[in-house]
């Protein structure tokens, strides 16, 4: 029924608002919680296991979804970032607390990819607004899939205006050391993986394109440890 589709769909907006909230409170907040567990020069690693261990399940659960059904990997998701939640909070170092950050990141990874999959699931296509776009086939002469995109554009650019005009708050420039190393090889290390785990059924898992992938990445995760030591 409708109404068990707006409350379904309202628990999964709550789910993402929960793990969108949780990286708003901790960038905040880092900088307290590492002078409480004396690590501020190990602070980095909570935020980076958080990452890592979000961005290597995303891929994992929507074909983990597609085998044990949505409803129960997406329980697994929450249960994951609760459980990583609680342990969080009894962290004694920012070893500990990073390593639970990294369990937090195996539930968030399933958090907003399987929501919007879910809604996909529940809500027919001619109810959504993607929907409606890519089923028109054309609309002001040009066509309906465009639109997609298309409508994003008077949205920012007033988003541009408000933002340029009203948010006068002026912020002081601190300098900074950017490393920009480590996050290069951090991407070499681990874009290769998740090609090769989205794609390597199809191209084989031995096959000359795979093993590259493998090697890349291998080499990607040395070269962020050097950078990183």
């Amino acid at each position: 029924s409708r109404r068990t589709v707006t409350l379904v769909v309202t628990g999964l907006l709550l789910a993402v608002f929960m793990s969108a909230l949780d990286g708003m409170i901790m960038a905040t907040a880092m900088r307290t919680v590492a002078d409480s567990l004396h690590g501020q020069t190990l602070q980095a690693w909570a935020t980076t296991g958080y990452l890592i261990t979000a961005t290597m399940s995303l891929p994992l659960y929507g074909k983990l979804s597609d085998i044990f059904g949505r409803k129960r990997l997406y329980m697994v998701a929450i249960a994951l970032f609760l459980l990583g939640s609680l342990l969080c909070a009894t962290s004694q170092s920012m070893y500990e607390l990073a390593l639970y950050r990294g369990i937090q990141g195996l539930g968030a990874g399933g958090l907003m990819t399987l929501a919007f999959t879910i809604i996909s699931d529940v809500v027919s296509p001619r109810e959504r607004v993607g929907g409606l776009f890519a089923g028109s086939d054309s609309f002001l002469g040009i066509e309906g899939w465009r639109w997609i995109f298309l409508v994003n554009l008077p949205i920012g650019l007033i988003t541009l205006v408000v933002v340029g005009k009203l948010f006068t708050l002026k912020s002081v420039r601190v300098p900074q050391r950017v490393d920009y190393w480590g996050a290069t090889s951090l991407v070499i290390a681990l874009v290769p993986l998740l090609l090769v785990a989205e794609q390597g059924k199809e191209w084989g898992w031995a096959s000359p394109l795979s093993l590259t992938l493998f090697a890349l990445g291998a080499a990607g995760a040395v070269w962020f440890l050097l950078v990183e030591r």
